[in-house]
């Protein structure tokens, strides 16, 4: 269920109270009763969902909208719950809530990045990727959270070749696309125009492009940020490999804010989230969106169904 302050546990229980939702697999909340029904006081509904409760979740003066460590803790306890349940076999995929990665690192997490790298380190995965799905455009990242001046230095050959390679195998696997057509992006404003505004796509992304090339037909690139995602919406490609954070979800957040999800790839389980964040401005008010919850949630079920 996520953060047990943030909007995680409103809108779990919101989508799964939809019977569009409820009736499309056999779910299990992986959480706490205290925060699921003051969340069902706060929604006035009794929900009627499956939950392994951890009981987990300090009571005495909680607070929606307030990063705590016990809070951080609890969320990693869920996690961790979730990668035993798949690994026994007892479940088809994953849909994570969001979380607060300060409260994380001030429980004693200190390394902790994200869900994916989580994810993938504790399921002994080498080779993953973040890809953002909306209707009519997805987007795999090359590097994830890593800070703007250190991105030039994390876009390496190997970077970039895993980012298609991943793209190319689950565009085939997970969307039944048989000759997928990829966008590679460049770095610098105008894929750096021969040169002029840096040199990372002559040195780094066209060597790439070209490896990668051997084995994986229609890769395109690298190409301009600011042109090739409107381009993908018009149906020139199928997926737009981006060199970083910001350069993907700038114009995907623009399109599909609320109900975009975010996919890893490589994992050897479906994993799915929405493509937003805890929001403890709005946690506790009743208010928060599912939109986007409901969308990873139908997209685990049609990708297991695939």
């Amino acid at each position: 269920m996520g953060d047990p302050a943030g909007i995680g546990p409103e809108i779990t229980v919101k989508a799964l109270t939809d019977p569009r939702i409820s009736r499309s697999a056999h779910f299990l909340v992986i959480g706490d009763f205290f925060v699921i029904d003051k969340v069902g006081k706060i929604l006035k509904i009794k929900p009627e969902i499956s939950l392994l409760d951890l009981a987990n979740v300090p009571s005495t003066n909680f607070a929606f909208g307030i990063p705590k460590p016990a809070f951080g803790k609890a969320s990693m306890e869920y996690i961790d719950k979730a990668l035993e349940i798949l690994k026994n076999g007892e479940a088809d995929a994953l849909v994570t809530a969001p979380i607060n990665k300060s409260s994380i690192r001030s429980a004693g997490f200190k390394e902790f990045e994200g869900h994916t790298g989580y994810l993938a380190r504790m399921s002994g995965t080498n080779e993953f990727a973040m890809m953002f799905v909306g209707e009519k455009l997805k987007i795999t990242l090359v590097t994830r959270h890593v800070a703007l001046r250190d991105v030039a230095g994390a876009v390496t050959m190997d970077s970039v070749c895993r980012a298609i390679r991943l793209t190319h195998i689950y565009l085939k696997k997970y969307f039944g696309i048989k000759e997928p057509r990829i966008a590679v992006t460049g770095l610098n404003p105008h894929a750096s125009d021969g040169g002029i505004f840096g040199n990372e796509e002559k040195t780094v992304i066209i060597p790439a492009i070209r490896k990668s090339s051997v084995e994986i037909k229609n890769i395109y690139g690298p190409l301009a940020a600011d042109a090739v995602f409107y381009e993908t919406l018009k149906g020139k490609f199928d997926a737009v490999v981006a060199m970083y954070h910001d350069q993907a979800l700038g114009p995907f957040k623009t399109l599909y804010f609320n109900n975009g999800v975010n996919l890893t790839l490589g994992l050897p389980f479906i994993r799915t989230s929405p493509d937003h964040g805890t929001a403890f401005n709005i946690a506790g008010k009743g208010i928060a969106d599912p939109a986007s919850m409901k969308e990873a949630i139908k997209l685990a079920c049609s990708l297991k169904r695939s």
